[in-house]
């Protein structure tokens, strides 16, 4: 007998759930075992099935709500529970924020031993359908005689069969079933592994990714169905740099998003990194200036810089912006959209920024206030180094509240105070916690 056999022979157990864990996940305790269990909410009695066992814990799934909590609602797309994409559709959008606040308090404890002097309130945005990068899978299943195009069903390396997706864009999530049915009348429907989804203010990029060579009537039906919604087509053969355009043959590949705070339009390539929901990044960057406060004739370094998502905007302020990434195509791409904006107050450098960087004749000015957006890994090697900048205020952008914590408790030891920390709902409806802190000089 399998293990998932095994599984499916125990009876359901009826549960207390006590609490969340940070993967969204309702915690229950059973004769002094751990028990994680899916689509259960603090609060709630329920009755739930295993779905594995550990020596530690249990993992289970809820499958029915006996006492249901408060902030328990209808979830909007018709998919949750099967598609992996949004885990927290089932709980109030004011209980998630609350959740992710609470997650950072923890971590800043946890990590930093630290608290804010006071919480901002959080950033939100209304716009359901948000996402406006994403990675979609294909797979045609022999078996169902189907192809399928989406995101990986909950804890599954199966895709979900969906037909629609509340939260994507909505030019792009409207079109699942059509795009589907496209890829589905190709030759080599089985030779396309994903699609890479990028969307600007006008326009729209679709990347497909193909392990084989598309005969000429393939692409004909992937540029039909492009150019009749005016998108962008591109193909990746193979790795990242074997991306290329193929519609339409003419013109600038870049998309675009403003800025409209700032005056400012940001030109992007679809594989670039930028932040998927527009809404909550004008929000973001307007609150990360107003929180830096640079001032006419300062000099402001932004660290962790990317395309100048933050830097371009500081330079309508401070007197000098120094922006640093670790990717030259970025550091050029910033370079390009400062020209494309008439900023001549701006400079960008290539640096690993997890290397030494103490030589390079930027790190050795000073600078009035300084910005960093890292990555999930966090800048503890920067933030070693900072103290060195000489800035007297710092605002920290991130995407993982662990690594903050951690290098919140770093920049207290080098003598800055937290004085600000708040979260941002760059991700509804899922548990991911987007924050923003702001230290200050002792």
């Amino acid at each position: 007998m399998s293990r998932r056999e095994k599984m499916r022979e125990r009876p359901p157990v009826e549960l207390t759930i006590e609490r969340f864990t940070h993967e969204g996940r309702g915690l229950a305790r059973l004769e002094g075992k751990c028990l994680f269990v899916e689509g259960a909410l603090p609060g709630e009695t329920v009755r739930a099935t295993y779905v594995a066992t550990h020596k530690k814990y249990d993992e289970l799934r809820a499958v029915e709500v006996l006492t249901a909590s408060a902030d328990r609602v209808e979830p909007p797309c018709a998919h949750f529970g099967v598609c992996g994409g949004c885990s927290l559709q089932h709980l109030s959008r004011a209980a998630q924020i609350a959740f992710k606040q609470g997650v950072l308090a923890e971590q800043f404890r946890h990590f930093g031993g630290i608290e804010p002097e006071a919480w901002l309130p959080p950033l939100v945005d209304e716009e359901p359908a948000y996402r406006r990068k994403a990675r979609l899978g294909v797979k045609f299943v022999i078996k169902k005689d189907a192809l399928l195009v989406g995101f990986r069903e909950k804890q599954s390396s199966f895709l979900a069969d969906i037909q629609s997706c509340s939260v994507l864009d909505t030019r792009i999530g409207s079109e699942l079933l059509a795009l589907r049915a496209t890829i589905n009348g190709l030759r080599q429907r089985d030779q396309i592994p994903q699609i890479e989804v990028a969307a600007g203010d006008t326009e729209v990029a679709l990347v497909f990714r193909h392990m084989e060579p598309l005969p000429p009537e393939d692409l004909a039906a992937l540029v039909a169905f492009s150019s009749a919604r005016g998108w962008q087509l591109y193909l990746q053969p193979g790795g990242p740099n074997s991306v290329h355009r193929v519609w339409p043959e003419q013109g600038d590949d870049r998309l675009h998003y403003a800025l409209p705070d700032f005056g400012l339009e940001l030109a992007f390539h679809p594989m670039d990194f930028t932040q998927v929901n527009a809404g909550i990044n004008r929000r973001m960057v307007k609150l990360a200036l107003d929180l830096l406060d640079p001032q006419p004739g300062e000099r402001v370094l932004d660290l962790f810089s990317g395309l100048g998502n933050f830097t371009l905007p500081l330079a309508t302020r401070a007197g000098e912006v120094i922006g640093v990434e670790g990717s030259q195509a970025m550091a050029d791409r910033g370079l390009e959209n400062a020209r494309r904006n008439g900023l001549a107050n701006v400079a960008f450098h290539a640096q690993d920024l997890t290397a030494d960087f103490s030589q390079q004749p930027w790190a050795r000015q000073g600078f009035e206030r300084l910005l960093i957006d890292p990555p999930r890994s966090g800048a503890e090697e920067v933030v070693r180094y900072l103290p060195k900048f000489g800035a007297r205020r710092v605002v920290y952008v991130s995407c993982n509240p662990a690594t903050l914590a951690r290098d919140a408790g770093l920049l207290k030891d080098s003598g800055y105070r937290l004085t600000l920390a708040g979260v941002m709902d760059m991700f509804p409806h899922t548990t991911h916690v987007e924050s923003i802190a702001v230290f200050d000089k002792k």
